[in-house]
């Protein structure tokens, strides 16, 4: 019976946990542990600290599916998707893992049982390569396997430099590495292409499917290649690469996942031919979009919210070449969980709030689109030479996702021409900028750190005694501090918080047993240890006992507001909806913001709701408890974790009744009624998909309250009424203002009319043409538009160029009546005369308008314009 991508993924693992490895599940594609990456990219990313030695776990072999996207940064398959068998933005990486536990024979032996005893392939059909001086991995290959050696091929440093090969992998420029071994299937005679390292490697009939990384290297920045002390292995093999050899086919969109999602495309699209790239590339798209939107990602126009949007976009594109109408993306969702579901709840769980993100998205295109083209009408006028200018193109495809093939349809209609040399020019500008953005440098063996842990006792005591054991002035350690000097002391125990988790550091006090006062600042981070900042008064020294004293006021403000966010988290998931996860805080003693992730405002009363909802667990004075357990009894326990955060395997969890139980090392309150009074004092989008609360409590809530009232009382005054009847009173101005300013707007136009009435005595006639050319004084810009139209019927034909002058800024207007726009262009003029005074602007034949900055220029631009239309009418 053909094996499924869900039988391969569940007898993947099931055979490592066979051979002692914890089952890991698939962590988010968000990396919480490399700034480095946009996503995660490979099934070793979640695992990157273990192999560094900075993230202890309970066990030393792991095997786990890890969902990984690549498109966008380094590592970006985007525009080859759909076009080849085997390129996706979005795939399952099938890994195990040995962090110092077993090496290189058990590695290959592992490969070689799952491949031809698990999945039963021939082992005629396996080939395999190695690096060419690890004749370790060779012997155990031709020797223990018994893999005829000329099916193990020896690959070099092929790519210009020392350990460049594709057979030597690093985890960066520096750090931890080694030569590594590769599986690659044999698809047949029938199908073009040579074996790794020959001319045709490059061909689809060698397919790798299986790596193995010996990590026995740690590389230093001048090129020193040190032994590590542990040797690790890190495998991965293509859930899609395998699926295909297993169910006898050659591409991966042939497989049972994919066939089921391109039947969907084309049942939402009204496409018939099943082999049409587009269904290709929207049912690689669906599975990318789905995940990332679940791992908290949301579509904006910058970093992972930007890939994400191109993404849906070129999906959208694609939909739309098959001759869909309307929204049609989001409706593949549900398929995407009928195929994927299981191995994923979260799909299931999430599918509502996936779907309708998409379809928002979607609909937002539509209207961009429109947008896109009325730029583009616009610009079409403009050009002069027939040929629509490169930077125009990508400006359109870059600002607005307008498609170039679109764009080349539109003005080919129109008789004109694009410069696709140009745009491309400008495409490789913005591809160059975003290799550069992805370049980073990270020596891993040269991270700030103190050698120090600290003994963290805020939780329990808000005072204690210590003894300083490191000293840090101006970055460098020494014995002692003088008075007056700044420094950040390092305690052996301290009951000072350091700044993490968005919760601000403690300030205090450290009083030395002399008499010296060291006066904290901020409490940092620094390693293990905590960093008090500050400025000392007195004298202190290494080794010298102290008294920590916290701010104890300050601390407990941090506290109510720090509690109070956890209360806002959980009454924003039962209020918006369950797809609101916490995107970044700041608590601090007068006031705290939370960050959500949403992609429309919240309503005036669905903030009401969480207010009432954050008030009445206040006063329910909850028991705030915590409790230390490992991660996944934790997330087990409906502990919220947020994504892309890095935990220990020991967590603190955070109760206040089962309202709110979420992850968090921060300090709170014992009872939620500690907190006082909660009031949100503002709210709003401060990026794409993620709105801000910022609020108060306590007595600091309790003084914007009073703040608020008092004003009330002055508008109150001021509105001669009281409290109750501010809102009344408020509307009888707002009525009153409207009818003045309907008064004032027209009798400036009457004004306008007039002014343009007597105009008509300064028309002159220039070729049999009746031209008006003047600056109307005290007239405000947008009476202009009306004061032309009425002088174009006065007329009857001619050539208007009006301006205007107000606060130094100059408004120009150009018309044209009908039966002259072939001799003159209003757009032309309108340039024209912009360019004489410091401006710019454009438009149709018979309206343009346009501004400028330098009203000196103006007087002579108009004599200069009566010369300028008489050579239009006579050329």
């Amino acid at each position: 019976m053909t094996m499924t991508s869900s039988d391969i993924r569940r007898t993947f693992l099931d055979y490592f946990a066979r051979q002692g490895h914890q089952i890991v599940p698939s962590a988010s594609l968000i990396p919480g542990n490399d700034a480095t990456l946009l996503f995660t990219n490979a099934g070793m990313v979640p695992f990157k600290d273990v192999f560094l030695g900075q993230d202890p776990r309970p066990y030393s072999r792991a095997t786990s599916a890890q969902r990984c996207v690549r498109a966008g940064g380094k590592h970006n398959d985007l525009e080859n998707v759909g076009y080849t068998a085997r390129h996706h933005t979005f795939f399952e990486m099938l890994g195990n893992f040995s962090f110092g536990d077993y090496f290189k024979k058990e590695a290959i032996d592992y490969a070689w049982q799952f491949l031809t005893a698990e999945l039963k392939l021939p082992a005629e059909k396996l080939l395999v390569t190695v690096y060419e001086s690890d004749n370790e991995a060779y012997e155990l290959w031709t020797q223990h396997i018994g893999v005829p050696a000329e099916r193990v091929i020896r690959i070099g440093d092929n790519k210009g430099a020392a350990y460049a090969s594709d057979n030597f992998w690093s985890m960066g420029d520096t750090g931890p590495c080694g030569p590594c071994t590769e599986v690659f299937y044999d698809h047949g005679a029938e199908i073009w292409g040579g074996p790794p390292g020959s001319p045709e490697e490059d061909g689809d009939r060698f397919i790798e499917i299986w790596n193995i990384v010996f990590m026995q290297f740690n590389r230093h920045a001048d090129g020193r290649m040190e032994p590590l002390p542990k040797p690790s292995v890190d495998t991965g093999m293509g859930l899609e690469r395998i699926a295909a050899i297993m169910q006898g086919v050659h591409s991966n969109y042939e497989t049972d996942t994919f066939q089921a999602l391109i039947k969907a495309a084309a049942g939402v699209t009204g496409a018939t031919d099943l082999s049409n790239k587009s269904l290709r590339v929207i049912a690689d798209h669906i599975r990318s979009c789905a995940f990332l939107v679940i791992d908290g990602v949301q579509p904006s126009n910058e970093g992972r919210g930007y890939v994400l949007r191109r993404i849906i976009r070129r999906a959208v594109r694609h939909g739309n070449q098959l001759g869909a109408r309307g929204a049609f993306f989001y409706k593949l969702v549900a398929a995407l969980v009928e195929q994927m579901g299981e191995a994923y709840p979260e799909l299931q769980a999430r599918q509502a709030v996936i779907e309708k993100l998409l379809r928002i998205e979607e609909e937002q295109f539509g209207k961009t689109l429109q947008r896109g083209l009325s730029m583009l009408e616009d610009a079409l006028q403009q050009v002069t030479d027939k040929v629509l200018p490169g930077d125009l193109v990508f400006r359109l495809y870059d600002t607005y996702g307008f498609p170039v093939d679109l764009t080349n349809d539109v003005a080919r209609e129109r008789g004109y021409q694009v410069d696709l040399d140009g745009f491309e020019a400008e495409m490789q500008q913005q591809r160059q900028r975003a290799q550069q953005a992805s370049q980073f440098g990270t020596d891993y063996n040269q991270q700030l750190s103190s050698k120090q842990v600290t003994d963290f006792t805020g939780y329990q005591h808000d005072t204690g005694n210590a003894t300083v054991v490191e000293i840090i002035r101006n970055g460098e350690a020494c014995q002692q501090l003088a008075d007056g000097e700044e420094a950040l002391i390092i305690l052996d125990q301290t009951p000072f918080y350091a700044e993490s988790g968005g919760q601000m550091g403690d300030t205090g006090h450290l009083v030395a047993d002399d008499g010296g006062v060291f006066a904290v600042t901020d409490t940092i981070k620094v390693g293990k240890a905590h960093g008090h900042k500050g400025t000392l008064k007195g004298s202190l020294q290494l080794g010298q006992k102290i008294n920590a004293q916290i701010d104890e006021r300050r601390r407990q403000a941090i506290r109510q507001n720090h509690s109070a966010t956890h209360l806002v988290h959980a009454a924003l998931r039962q209020v918006v909806g369950e797809h609101v996860t916490q995107k970044g805080s700041l608590v601090g003693p007068d006031r705290f913001r939370f960050d959500f992730s949403h992609f429309e405002a919240v309503t005036a009363a669905e903030l009401q709701q969480v207010e009432q909802l954050v008030n009445q667990h206040i006063q329910a004075n909850h028991p705030v408890q915590t409790e230390l357990m490992d991660l996944e009894s934790a997330k087990a326990a409906g502990a919220m974790a947020l994504f892309g955060e890095r935990y220990d395997e020991a967590v603190r969890v955070l109760t206040m009744s089962p309202f709110s139980v979420e992850l968090c090392g921060g300090t709170h309150v014992t009872q939620t009624g500690d907190i006082g009074l909660f009031k949100i004092v503002a709210e709003g989008g401060i990026a794409a998909g993620v709105r801000r609360i910022e609020a108060v409590t306590g007595m600091q809530a309790l003084h914007w309250v009073h703040q608020l009232e008092q004003q009330a009382h002055q508008v109150a005054t001021l509105l001669k009424g009281d409290l109750m009847s501010i809102a009344e009173r408020v509307q009888q101005a707002q009525d009153r203002s409207r009818v003045l300013e309907k008064d004032m707007e027209q009798l400036k136009q009457k004004i306008a009319s007039q002014a343009g009435a007597s105009l008509l005595d300064q028309v002159q006639i220039i070729a049999d043409t009746k031209v008006l050319i003047t600056e109307l004084p005290q007239v405000e810009s947008k009476a202009l538009r009306g004061i032309l139209d009425e002088l174009k019927n006065k007329l009857g034909s001619g050539v208007l160029l009006l301006a205007t002058v107000n606060d130094g800024k100059i408004s120009l207007i150009a018309g044209v009546t009908k039966d002259l726009t072939d001799k003159v262009h209003a757009g032309k003029l309108v340039a024209w005369a912009a360019s004489q005074v410091g401006g710019k602007g454009g438009g149709r034949p018979d309206m343009a308008q346009a501004g400028g900055t330098d009203s000196a220029a103006l007087p002579t631009m108009l004599q200069g314009a009566t010369e300028q239309v008489k050579l239009q009418l006579t050329s």
